[in-house]
């Protein structure tokens, strides 16, 4: 009976990642820690930013033109 049944779909992806989860169950885990490890990193120091943009030397509009 097809209106007696409540069924929720769910993609292939979303059960793909599911058994993912409980093959792995640290693998949330170490993706933070890969995100802290590239990503998540101290705040900006805004003077230096400041010098650091100051600093540059502005380059020609065709690099490969001589003077």
């Amino acid at each position: 009976m097809l209106f007696g049944k409540k069924t929720t779909y769910v993609s292939e992806i979303t059960q793909f990642i599911d058994e993912l989860k409980t093959k792995n169950p640290k693998l949330e885990e170490s993706q933070r820690a890969g995100r802290a490890l590239l990503w998540d990193k101290e705040p900006l120091d805004l003077d230096k930013t400041a010098r650091d943009k100051a600093s540059r030397v502005a380059q020609q509009p065709y690099v490969y033109q001589s003077h």
